[in-house]
């Protein structure tokens, strides 16, 4: 195992490994790289990410810091990945993809770069572009076809099939892909909104609020805004909550008859 990054040298064009003990190394980043991953130089890969079995970053890719891609993961030419991204094992990132921070990749998700390939036609020249937005994820199976945007904090169930731009915190399901609601940041559906339209993620208890059709805004914190560090760790599973809520509904609807508004 090794840790480093991997840079080409200008003078005879080898790649060799900065290590954090290199005196050359003073403002380069340190990363993890399991043995049996390829790195192809240049490329720039930042501090603490971590890159494990089988996995082949190819040259001119760039990779935030915080990251951590699991086994059987290629990241294409050029690719720009941000800070904090979670890919899972078994996803190639083409070409043409560009993937903001937080974002998370989930187990063999497929992201496309041309929309109609033939074996015989080269269209190296023409990918098309898709852009993941900050926070959204891509759920495990998901097919994303190129030439769209999936707006932040967006939720791509496990198994969609995304053929058009997706909203901020839109939720797609199905094949093809249809947005069936709304996910809050910390990926709760947002549903019973009160009588100004506002809908509260339970783990977070933000306020969100459609402001036009189709967009939707959390009223707490600006989409751009990192989470406080109180609120980066989960405590209760999606079912817990779902629990939760169930038993809140029961019991104001309870409450409700016992006052004698059965009218």
């Amino acid at each position: 195992m090794q840790r480093g990054c991997y840079f080409r040298d200008s003078f005879d064009g080898n790649a060799f490994l900065l290590t954090k003990n290199s005196k050359e190394n003073n403002q380069m980043s340190n990363y993890f790289k399991h043995e049996s991953a390829y790195v192809d130089a240049p490329v720039d890969i930042g501090s603490d990410t971590k890159i494990w079995h089988f996995c082949h970053i190819q040259s001119g890719a760039k990779i935030g810091a915080r990251c951590i891609l699991g086994q059987n993961v290629n990241i294409a030419n050029d690719v720009i990945i941000g800070n904090n991204v979670k890919i899972q094992n078994n996803v190639a990132v083409y070409t043409g993809t560009i993937v903001e921070d937080d974002v998370f990749l989930g187990p063999s998700c497929v992201l496309t770069n041309v929309t109609n390939p033939r074996s015989q036609i080269k269209r190296h020249s023409l990918y098309e572009k898709i852009l993941i937005r900050r926070g959204a994820t891509i759920g495990a199976n998901a097919t994303i076809v190129c030439g769209i945007t999936i707006g932040r904090y967006a939720f791509i169930a496990a198994g969609a099939v995304v053929t058009q731009d997706v909203p901020d915190y839109g939720l797609v399901v199905g094949v093809p892909g249809r947005c069936k609601g709304w996910m809050s940041r910390h990926g709760h559906l947002l549903q019973n909104p009160d009588k100004d339209g506002i809908m509260i993620c339970p783990e977070s208890h933000y306020r969100y609020r459609e402001f036009a059709p189709g967009q939707i805004r959390c009223l707490d914190l600006d989409e751009d805004m990192a989470l406080p560090s109180e609120l980066t760790v989960g405590k209760y599973t999606y079912d817990q909550f779902k629990e939760k809520q169930a038993k809140r509904v029961d019991h104001a609807e309870n409450m409700y008859f016992e006052t004698g508004n059965n009218n």
